[in-house]
C-alpha cells in the first residue's frame, strides 16, 4: 500500500465516523468535517496518475491498513450508531464488528494468515446483519416498508409506480427509485421474508469484487474487510438503505474493466444495472465516457442497456414513473437534520439556496472533473477517486443526504485502494535489482579442417 492509499484510507475513516455520528442529528461541525473531506478528496483526485505497472508498495503500507482496521474497531466501541435495537442487542452488534475488525487487522500482519482476513470480515458483518434484522423485524422507516411491499407487488405482476404503501411512516404514494432497486432487493423478501437480507448479500458481493479487483493482495483484502466492517454499517442494513444495489454494480464494473479486453465490454452489464437502480449514477457517466479505457461507446451501450432494463416499468405507466422518479425527488423538502451545506445555510441563516445555484455548482464540478480527466490520464484507482469526489460534492450540496449517500462515497474510495493494488506489479521497489545476465563466453574458433582429397575411384561393382 502506498502513502497515497494510506491517505485515502484515513480520509475514508474520517468520513465514515462523521457519517455514523450524523444519524439523525444536525451539527455544524459535522458539515465542516464533510467540507474538509471534500477538499481532501479533491486533492487526492487531482494528484492521481496512471499507476499501471507501478512497483509493489512496501510492507509499511500493510501495517497502515491494519492500523485503520484498528481505528475502525475503536470507532465501533466508542461511537454509538443509530438503531432501534435495545442496549443489549446494539452492544452485541458493536462488539461483533469491533472484534472482527481487530482480528482482521491482526491477520493482515501475518502473511500466511491473510487468507483468513476476508472470511473473518464476512463472519463479523454476517453476525451483525443477523442481529439487526432479527432484533428489529419492522424498522420504523419508509424505505423498508416500500421495498417490502414492492417485492410483494412484483410477485403479483404489479408495478411499484402504481402501488400505495400502507403503514409507511414517510412516503406513501411514490417509489422514488429506479425499478432495479426493487428487483435486486426482492429476493431477500421472497426467500427469507426481508429485503434486508438481499442488501447484506449485495454488500458481501461488492466486498468480494473489491478483493478480486486488487488480485487478493493485502491492500485489497484490507479494503474489502473495511467495506464489510465500516462504522455505521449495521445502521445501513437495519434501515434498508439501498446504496448496496448501486455499489454491487459499480464494483462489478470496476472488476471487469480492470481485466481489460472483452471484459471492458462485459462491464457495461453491471454498469447498466447500477444505472437502472438509482438516478444519481448518471452523474458518473461523463467521467467514465472520457476515460480512455472505457470510453464513450461503452458508456452509450450501458445507457442503452439501462434503458432496456427500465423500459417495462417506464412504458407501462409513464406518468406515474416520471412522477415518482423525477418530480418526487425534486420536490422533496429539505430536512433540517441532514448534515449538508444546504441545510447548514438553512439552519443557521434561514435562507434556502436556489435550485439554479446548486445545479450550477454541481455542473461546474462535473465539468471540471471531465476536463481534468481529459488532460491528465489516470488509472482505474484515480478514476474511482474522481467518482467519489464528484458524489461527495453532490451530497454536500444536496437538500437531503444521510449516512447511506456518504457510505457510497467511502465505498468508492475502498474500490480505488483495491484498484491501485491490482494495477501494481509484483516487484517491490525495495528489492535489489537483479544482476544482468552476462553473455556466455565465446568459444575459440575451431581450426579449419584440411581440404578433402580427390575422391577414391569407385570399384566396378559399386556402379
Amino acid at each position: 500500500m502506498t502513502r497515497r492509499e494510506g491517505a485515502v484510507l484515513l480520509v475514508w475513516w474520517v468520513l465514515s465516523a462523521l457519517a455514523t455520528h450524523s444519524v439523525v442529528r444536525y451539527r455544524w461541525w459535522i458539515v465542516a468535517g464533510y467540507l474538509l473531506v471534500t477538499a481532501a478528496l479533491g486533492a487526492l483526485a487531482l494528484s492521481a496518475r496512471d499507476d499501471r505497472g507501478a512497483a509493489a508498495a512496501p510492507a509499511a503500507g500493510v501495517r497502515a491498513a491494519a492500523a485503520v482496521l484498528g481505528l475502525v474497531a475503536l470507532t465501533h466501541l466508542l461511537l454509538v450508531p443509530f438503531s432501534y435495537l435495545g442496549a443489549a442487542g446494539l452492544g452485541a452488534v458493536r462488539a461483533a464488528l469491533a472484534a472482527a475488525a481487530l482480528l482482521a487487522g491482526a491477520l493482515l500482519l501475518v502473511p500466511r494468515a491473510r487468507a483468513a482476513v476476508l472470511p473473518v470480515a464476512l463472519a463479523g458483518a454476517g453476525t451483525a446483519a443477523v442481529l439487526v434484522v432479527r432484533g428489529d423485524p419492522a424498522p420504523r422507516i419508509d424505505v423498508w416498508v416500500i421495498l417490502q411491499q414492492a417485492a410483494d407487488g412484483l410477485l403479483r405482476g404489479e408495478s411499484m409506480y402504481v402501488q400505495r404503501w400502507s403503514g409507511s411512516p414517510g412516503i406513501t404514494d411514490a417509489f422514488a427509485y429506479l425499478p432495479w432497486t426493487a428487483v435486486l432487493t426482492a429476493p431477500g423478501r421472497w426467500l427469507a421474508g426481508d429485503v434486508r437480507w438481499a442488501l447484506a448479500v449485495l454488500v458481501a458481493v461488492a466486498a468480494l469484487c473489491t478483493a478480486a479487483l486488487g488480485r487478493w493482495r493485502a491492500p485489497a483484502l484490507a479494503a474489502a474487510a473495511l467495506l464489510l466492517l465500516a462504522p455505521g454499517s449495521s445502521t445501513l442494513v437495519e434501515q434498508a438503505w439501498t446504496e448496496p444495489t448501486v455499489l454491487a454494480g459499480l464494483a462489478g464494473w470496476a472488476l471487469l474493466v480492470h481485466r481489460g479486453g472483452t471484459g471492458a465490454w462485459w462491464a457495461v452489464v453491471p454498469l447498466a444495472v447500477a444505472l437502472a437502480a438509482k438516478q444519481h449514477v448518471v452523474l458518473l457517466l461523463p467521467l467514465l465516457a472520457v476515460w480512455p479505457r472505457f470510453g464513450l461507446r461503452r458508456a452509450a451501450v450501458a445507457v442503452g442497456g439501462a434503458g432496456l432494463l427500465v423500459a417495462p416499468w417506464a412504458l407501462g405507466a409513464p406518468h406515474a414513473f416520471v412522477h415518482d422518479t423525477v418530480r418526487t425527488m425534486l420536490e422533496l423538502p429539505p430536512l433540517r437534520f441532514a448534515d449538508t451545506l444546504y441545510t447548514a445555510v438553512l439552519n443557521e441563516t434561514g435562507v434556502r439556496l436556489p435550485f439554479a445555484l446548486v445545479g450550477a455548482l454541481v455542473l461546474g464540478v462535473l465539468v471540471a472533473a471531465v476536463v481534468a480527466l481529459r488532460r491528465r490520464p489516470v488509472g482505474l484507482a484515480g478514476l474511482l477517486t474522481w467518482c467519489a469526489a464528484v458524489l461527495m460534492v453532490v451530497n454536500v450540496l444536496n437538500k437531503q443526504a444521510f449516512y447511506n449517500q456518504f457510505w457510497l462515497v467511502g465505498a468508492l474510495l475502498l474500490l480505488a485502494v483495491a484498484a491501485g493494488a491490482g494495477a501494481r506489479s509484483g516487484l517491490s521497489p525495495a528489492a535489489p535489482p537483479r544482476p544482468a545476465r552476462t553473455a556466455p563466453r565465446a568459444r575459440p574458433p575451431r581450426p579449419a579442417r584440411p581440404p578433402a582429397g580427390p575422391p577414391a575411384p569407385s570399384s566396378p561393382s559399386a556402379g
